[in-house]
């Protein structure tokens, strides 16, 4: 039985326009989230920072720009540190348009770790419901997500239950994963070719750790991903003797999964609890297996010696064995593990189970990721 239409408001990540690669997998998430939903017959409203773009249109689609500078992540800021609004940012103004259209929606879905969508919800004057993109990187933020777990737990949702446990939830939490267009990643049989890593150019992404495995292999790595740290990226190119870093920058999907499927194997090295893992599903989408740090995300996502490798955080030992030992993961695992586990299709399906049951009131659901 097909589910009654809904329409529903999706509001961006103030961090970024989407399309700039500042937002990281959020960018990502929604994109893939609004062809998911589309495709189920639902009515978007996506509200995003100007400048905003998708690879796609539709006549249940209607996109509102907000011009205005962008917030702040709470990923380069301290714990401790207070709420930051900038002058004229786009985080409110984002809200403000919500609030003047919430009564053309059955519900509001918020993208944005960010206090102030949270704490609207507790005023009641629109249903938010908020899919979280982060562990616990802010004591305040952690706070208002425990309050509304306690207030309204039917309205929160996590990409994996590893990133759930950062918080004190008052119920067993929503998990609705992640998913990607199938579409747009195609399987590449490819067994020999090079090294590959794909991030943001940021600290704890640690970089640096896959470069350490390439030059213990004498190979070249590919890294693609926005330079948000110019001077970090420095610093590793200049701590090795050789080229070994083949910069590859921040690229669309289409040109990015070419690129990356003709990898052997992508390195994964978080230095910290990565929420889901988008690049590594983007990866196995390509059939390309995965070598990550067991931190957060990636160990719901590899499963060890199927497709890919799960190490301990910061063994570079570990990492350069697991490397060695990549032929040992059939491609096709990846790729089925893909379209078992993290479509756009299946994702916009949870989401949608997610955001019924928060307007019926029923019972949750944990998805289980195979």
């Amino acid at each position: 039985m097909k589910n009654k239409q809904l329409k529903l408001i999706l509001v961006s990540t103030p961090i970024g326009y989407l399309g700039s690669g500042k937002g990281g997998g959020v960018e990502l998430t929604i994109i893939s989230l609004v062809k998911g939903l589309i495709f189920l017959g639902h009515k978007i409203i996506l509200i995003a920072p100007k400048g905003s773009k998708l690879p796609f249109e539709s006549e249940l689609l209607e996109i509102r720009l907000i011009d205005g500078i962008d917030q702040p992540s709470w990923q380069h800021q301290k714990r401790t540190d207070p709420i930051l609004i900038p002058s004229k940012s786009v985080l409110p103004s984002l809200w403000e348009d919500v609030i003047d259209i919430a009564d053309q929606s059955d519900a509001v879905i918020n993208f944005a770790y960010d206090w102030l969508p949270l704490w609207l919800t507790k005023t009641k004057v629109i249903k938010i419901f908020h899919l979280i993109s982060m562990g616990d990187e802010s004591i305040i933020m952690r706070e208002i997500i425990n309050e509304i777990s306690q207030l309204f737990p039917l309205q929160l949702a996590f990409h994996t239950k590893i990133q759930s446990k950062d918080y004190s939830l008052k119920t067993d939490p929503t998990i609705v994963g992640n998913g990607f267009d199938m579409e747009n990643y195609f399987f590449n049989e490819n067994v020999n070719g090079p090294l590959g890593w794909a991030g943001r150019i940021a600290p704890e992404k640690g970089l640096e750790d896959a470069v350490k495995v390439a030059n213990s292999l004498d190979e070249k790595l590919l890294v693609w991903g926005l330079k948000e740290d110019i001077e970090y990226a420095s610093k590793i190119e200049n701590s090795f003797k050789k080229e070994i870093i083949e910069w590859r920058g921040f690229l669309p999907t289409n040109e990015f999964q070419e690129q990356l499927g003709q990898c052997r194997a992508l390195i994964n090295t978080p230095k910290w609890n990565e929420a889901y893992g988008n690049v590594i599903v983007e990866a196995m989408a390509c059939g390309v297996p995965v070598i990550a740090y067991d931190l957060g995300g990636p160990g719901e996502l590899i499963q060890d010696g199927f497709n890919g490798f799960l190490v301990k955080p910061n063994d570079i030992e570990g990492l350069i064995k697991a490397t060695k030992s990549i032929s040992e993961i059939k491609r096709n695992n990846c790729r089925n593990w893909f379209e078992k586990n993290a479509t756009n299709k299946v994702f916009a399906e949870r989401v949608e189970s997610w955001v019924n049951k928060g307007l019926n009131k029923k019972s949750l659901q944990t998805f289980k990721i195979n």
